[in-house]
């Protein structure tokens, strides 16, 4: 496994970012340089793509961080469909340290004063989260805010994966021991369209619901009932920020009974109406080429 280290105590300077939505499946990524960091995160199909001679694959869900390099070109090396958000900015790294690393597994990593190490390509647990951060950043960028800001956003997102992956880590840590718990999770994930019940899910496992939620709670130090609504909000943050449903469409395709409960139930977890979200970061930098 190829890992990057990054510094955790310093900021990140941004450079520029965007979204990008092929026109069609012929498309193939052109040939560029990299002189700095690129983030990319995958919200549709799959990306092929090759960089210092190795060829990566991304899918949706997945995250790809890319090095600078002096001679390295990226490009694609296979036409597919795809839509992902892209993110460039560089670092201050401390030279004695080495910007990659190879190991058998992220476990194996050398750990390094102030300095964390992410894989260069994983699934991302919770990727709507960072896909919103994203969002906002580009509206930020729009809306021309001073660069310390912008700086402010990329460290943001750069920090969120970085605890995104800690998590999954430690929850594959506990997975020989905990399998229902990742049960549970990939069930919720599933039937985020419905109105999700505990009893239901307890049911759907053969276990009593007192049971699952006192295990959920053990792992994971949140109740299985606020995790599940957690999960309905970050979807709701991702739909409003990514796509042109209305706020009706996207209450029906998270299972509550009508859009007057979804929005008190929006408002009360997040401080705001789900217009009032979108509205907030409206300015999206789409791309097709």
């Amino acid at each position: 496994m190829n890992c990057i280290s990054l510094p955790s105590n310093k900021l990140f300077f941004y450079h520029y970012t965007g979204k990008f939505k092929a026109l069609s499946s012929e498309w193939k990524h052109e040939k560029f340089t990299l002189a700095d960091y690129e983030l990319i995160v995958m919200t549709e199909g799959e990306l092929f793509l090759r960089y210092q001679n190795k060829n990566y694959t991304v899918k949706k869900g997945e995250y790809l961080l890319l090095p600078p390099s002096q001679d390295g070109f990226r490009e694609g090396f296979k036409e597919s469909y795809c839509s992902f958000y892209w993110m460039h900015f560089s670092i201050d790294h401390d030279r004695s340290i080495p910007l990659e690393i190879n190991v058998k597994n992220k476990n194996d990593a050398p750990h390094y004063s102030n300095y964390c190490v992410l894989p260069q390509i994983a699934v991302i647990p919770r990727p709507e989260r960072i896909v919103v951060m994203m969002k906002q950043l580009q509206d930020a960028v729009k809306n021309n805010y001073p660069s310390a800001s912008l700086d402010a956003y990329v460290t943001s997102i750069m920090m969120e994966l970085y605890g995104e992956m800690s998590i999954g880590t430690m929850v594959n840590d506990l997975a020989s021991k905990k399998q229902i718990y990742l049960d549970i999770i990939d069930y919720i994930q599933t039937n985020i369209s419905k109105n999700i019940k505990i009893a239901e899910i307890a049911d759907a496992f053969g276990y009593n619901p007192k049971y699952l939620s006192h295990l959920f709670v053990e792992i994971r130090n949140i109740p299985l009932k606020q995790f599940i609504l957690s999960q309905k909000i970050d979807a709701a943050n991702f739909m409003l920020a990514d796509n042109d449903k209305t706020v009706t469409q996207i209450a029906a395709d998270l299972g509550f009974s009508d859009v007057h409960n979804f929005a008190r139930t929006y408002k009360k977890v997040t401080g705001l109406t789900p217009s009032e979200y979108r509205n907030a970061f409206s300015k999206r930098m789409l791309f097709h080429v």
